[in-house]
């Protein structure tokens, strides 16, 4: 079945499918404005928040989303779920849970909520968070001081109300809870301290827990990767046990082309290699270097290295 429109639109607010560990293919929705977001963690691969806030407004017009969602199911557009994620904390969209209804309304594609969990201790995010099929919500810390050092938050937001507000939304959330941990070399990779937020997540009977590590430039130079061999050591301190979805690629590969705007709709979110942008839409990389290549000389893309690995950005021009 076709995934993705034969004559591809540019758009402002979807992007992708592209393959998921997680969640087959899945279509992402940006419902902030770039790098707009509670948190400003070390590890964050879009970069430093540039708009740290807790302020809930309509930071994208919902109806616009919405038309583009109509639009891309209107040419054919198929995917397993739909996620809201992106390049900010998408619980900040005051009007998040409208947007999720009518998603459901418009097709019978499910649909994730990817979320730092920071704004749930409010009633109303909880209420809108709990139309998703899927949350997926992030804890990295196990008291103040650490989710201060790791997760950089707002000024008015403390640990013990995040996790009293994952705590409550699980008790009122039908659909599947995720957790995820991301561990950093240094910072939370010992066995005592992961052992202590394992305490914390044992009490939101998740359905799922995964832990996550640094695979692309982190927000803070500070955040580094830790080995596969020791998050499979750390998951087994959880329960249910954590399974461990750092450095996934897809491994399916097919024969069509991507095109420029799909290129584009992904490295304007973060800074991708060419093997990033093929194991995100399933291609080779070979052909995703050309792609890149004819992009970089039209201007359309930058590129700069970092360590071994050479990075695509938009270019200015381009956004």
């Amino acid at each position: 079945m076709n995934n993705s429109p034969d004559n591809r639109q540019k758009y402002k607010y979807l992007f992708g499918p592209v393959p998921s560990r997680r969640l087959g293919l899945s279509l992402g929705i940006d419902l902030v404005t770039p790098k707009t977001c509670s948190y400003d963690c070390l590890f964050c691969e879009v970069g430093r928040t540039t708009a740290m806030t807790v302020e809930r407004k309509e930071y994208v017009p919902a109806g616009d989303i919405l038309a583009e969602f109509a639009d891309w199911h209107g040419r054919g557009g198929n995917a397993d779920y739909i996620t809201l994620a992106g390049s900010g904390e998408p619980t900040l969209h005051s009007r998040f849970g409208f947007i999720i209804k009518e998603l459901r309304r418009m097709s019978s594609i499910k649909t994730a909520l990817f979320t730092n969990g920071s704004m749930l201790h409010m009633p109303d995010v909880r209420r809108d968070a709990a139309f998703a099929d899927v949350a997926k919500v992030s804890l990295s810390a196990w008291d103040d001081r650490s989710y201060g050092l790791i997760n950089r938050p707002h000024p008015a937001l403390g640990f013990e109300d995040v996790v009293l507000g994952i705590g409550a939304f699980r008790s009122e959330f039908k659909g599947e809870l995720w957790l995820e941990v991301f561990v950093l070399a240094g910072v939370n990779d010992n066995e005592r301290d992961i052992g202590r937020i394992a305490a914390i997540t044992k009490g939101f009977h998740a359905d799922k827990i995964h832990l996550n590590t640094v695979a692309r430039p982190p927000a803070d130079k500070s955040a580094v990767a830790v080995d596969g061999a020791r998050l499979k050591k750390l998951a087994e301190l959880f329960s249910p046990e954590a399974e461990v979805i750092a450095g996934f690629a897809s491994g399916i590969k097919c024969a069509r082309a991507i095109s420029d705007a799909e290129v584009l709709a992904m490295i304007a979110r973060r800074p991708c290699t060419a093997r990033d942008v093929a194991d995100a839409f399933g291609v080779e990389t070979e052909a995703t270097q050309e792609t890149l290549n004819g992009m970089l000389q039209n201007g359309q893309v930058t590129s700069e290295r970092r360590g071994k690995d050479v990075y695509f950005l938009v270019a200015p021009t381009s956004r």
